[in-house]
């Protein structure tokens, strides 16, 4: 739609001419634009729609729009008309023509009336409250015709646009909405019995609501863009869409899990028995290490072991009887919830039976260094060496006796690798003293 030039002295034939090629011009490019607008599928929908809220009172003030613009359209075309036959009267206009052009083409010669119902509708139209009627040059008419165009347009294309887009993708999300909840109750997912039930139940009366409101109001879900002033600049909001389809697909992951569970139940079911057993067995084990590092192990606090948790063995009883009647949803949280705890409870059997044997794994590192230093020993020839078979046998005896002082054990332990260390002629082990003179000893 186009803009005129303001207005100027007395107009010549060359000035008018041109004037009215443009104004011709301009006709012509409203005249498309409003045909458009008519023809176009938000109006059409909008006229027939039960609206509601914000739409409603936005369409309302359209339609009042729109009877302007046709209003001030043909006032428009007539003005053209009447420029026309003035200018087609004479091949060389006179100057009495000349002084009516200017004023028909520059100046405010358009009248136009608008209705009660428009004007009450779009007050700000009209100048003076209660005028009916006001003057307008062709610019200004055409400026105020593109302004009433762009906010009708607006309307039209931003409701278009939120039709378009979704109630569409909720009838999508509904109908994949319905298949979920149909498999949700082959596998005993029902409100009221499972939380994933209660979901299916929200998640169905929210978009229910939210395409009633969508159909009945659309701006309502209607994000501007920020700094457009473009017609339809923005994007349909489907911040509540986009939550409940999030739910939706946390719900089919819960169901997939329970018709996981259904599937493979009994083999989980034994490795479970089997975790546990074998959780069981390591206690066990531990128990009668604990009785053998006591008997050994002399000055050493061996740590408690306790028993197996009864309360493990009695949810297993409890998964076993969901299966047997089918209960897959309650199944399918509670075997999560085992297959963590058995892991747990293996681990820790695991732990008790390392603290509880560590008393024997220090002596038998003793033994294994005492025996490897002799070794050694024998090997250089020194294995005859009467000092050095009276420090072994010494720390041999300690080792190999019950209950052992492991403390004690570990000094004779060191006495013997210095030893050694001297008759090797290598320096002292560190931080431990021993015989200079063995003489002496």
């Amino acid at each position: 739609m186009g803009v005129t030039d303001p207005a100027g002295p007395v107009m010549d034939r060359d000035e008018v001419d041109r004037a009215l090629a443009r104004l011709g011009a301009e006709h012509e490019a409203i005249e498309t634009s409003l045909l458009a607008l008519q023809d176009h599928a938000g109006r059409r929908l909008l006229e027939g729609a039960e609206l509601t809220g914000i739409t409603k009172e936005r369409w309302a003030a359209a339609e009042s729009s729109i009877t302007l613009l046709w209003a001030y359209f043909d006032a428009y075309t007539d003005a053209l008309r009447s420029a026309r036959e003035i200018r087609s009267r004479r091949r060389w206009s006179s100057r009495e023509d000349l002084v009516e052009l200017t004023e028909l083409l520059r100046g405010e010669s358009v009248t136009v009336a608008g209705s009660t119902t428009a004007t009450a509708n779009a007050p700000t139209l009209l100048s003076a409250p209660g005028k009916l009627s006001r003057q307008f040059s062709l610019a200004a008419l055409v400026d105020l015709m593109n302004e009433l165009y762009a906010t009708s347009l607006d309307m039209v294309v931003t409701a278009d646009a939120v039709w378009s887009a979704l109630p569409a993708r909720i009838d999508l999300l509904a109908a994949e909405l319905q298949r979920t909840r149909t498999l949700a109750h082959s596998v005993g997912v029902r409100p009221g019995e499972h939380p994933s039930g209660d979901d299916l139940e929200r998640i169905t009366r929210t978009l229910t609501s939210l395409r009633e409101q969508v159909v009945s109001d659309p701006l309502a879900y209607w994000l501007p863009a920020q700094g457009s002033s473009a017609p339809g600049g923005g994007r349909p909001d489907t911040t509540v869409y986009d939550r409940e389809a999030r739910a939706l697909e946390e719900v089919r992951r819960e169901i997939d899990a329970v018709l996981t569970v259904r599937q493979d139940a009994e083999q989980r079911l034994v490795k479970l028995r089997d975790v546990l057993s074998r959780a069981d067995r390591t206690l066990a084990e531990a128990r009668n290490a604990r009785g053998e590092v006591l008997a050994k192990i002399a000055a050493t606090e061996v740590p408690v072991v306790s028993g197996p948790p009864t309360v493990l063995q009695e949810q297993l009883a409890t998964a076993a009887e969901y299966r047997r009647h089918a209960q897959w949803h309650r199944l399918s949280p509670l075997l999560e919830s085992l297959e963590q705890k058995a892991e747990d409870e293996l681990l820790r059997a695991r732990e008790s039976l390392t603290a509880v044997t560590q008393p024997l794994a220090v002596r038998a590192e003793l033994r294994g260094r005492l025996d490897a230093y002799k070794a050694k020993v024998a090997r250089l020839g020194y294995a005859e060496d009467r000092f050095l078979i009276e420090r072994y046998d010494a720390a041999r005896r300690m080792l190999w006796s019950a209950p052992c002082d492991l403390r004690v054990a570990e000094q004779a332990v060191l006495r013997y690798q210095q030893a050694a260390a001297e008759v090797l002629g290598a320096p002292r082990v560190p931080g431990q003293g021993g015989p200079q003179d063995r003489r002496g000893e």
